[in-house]
């Protein structure tokens, strides 16, 4: 990310570029605000430790931690960890690709919400990685895009930082996604325009 995305987590605005040219605008508001009825739909499922997966400013994290769910938020935005351990969470600075995770093999679920599906434009890889992180009987909940669309790829970038890849998922497409990573969708749901799965071995 780039410091245009670290100002934005402070009460800005971010757009993210594509490299087709186009642009889409990052829904800031939402991850700064406390936690909505849509997010009550992942927060209710997780019972046990979990890992979220590009927490932002850590409303997610923070909440689990307030209902007694022990959960650590990781972001490569150190100004996200920041914000996350200042409501009362716990984050560390960490690529979920890259770096070695706290915890790895044992996490009861991990969250990818707020379209943290498309880190690194490789889901299925990204799901391997994460089924990696969570222990026997562990499970991934998923925010992904409406349906009617296939799986998306692109390089996109925010402020002028360098170029990294991304991906779009839409829920009609993740069964193919999760059947290359070797899992199964094990539940799905919407609320207020948004699309949510829970993801377990085969």
């Amino acid at each position: 990310m780039s410091a245009h995305f670290d100002a934005a987590l402070l009460g800005g605005r971010c757009r993210l570029e594509l490299g087709d040219g186009g642009h889409v605008d990052l829904p800031v508001e939402r991850w700064i605000r406390e936690p909505g009825e849509d997010d009550e739909l992942l927060l209710t499922r997780c019972c046990g430790p979990t890992l979220d997966i590009g927490c932002g400013p850590g409303r997610l994290t923070t909440a689990l931690a307030r209902r007694g769910v022990p959960s650590l938020g990781i972001d490569v935005s150190g100004t996200a960890v920041r914000l996350t351990r200042q409501r009362g969470g716990v984050a560390l600075r960490r690529d979920v690709l890259f770096d070695r995770i706290p915890g790895e093999g044992r996490w009861r679920h991990a969250l990818l919400a707020d379209g943290n599906i498309g880190i690194g434009g490789d889901p299925a890889a990204l799901l391997r990685r994460v089924f990696e992180l969570l222990g026997p009987g562990g499970l991934a909940l998923v925010e992904l895009d409406p349906p009617g669309g296939p799986v998306r790829r692109d390089r996109v970038r925010t402020g002028g930082s360098p170029w990294f890849p991304w991906a779009w998922v839409g829920i009609d497409a993740l069964t193919d996604v999760a059947r290359a990573a070797a899992l199964r969708v094990t539940w799905t749901a919407a609320r207020r325009g948004r699309h949510f799965a829970e993801l377990a071995r085969t």
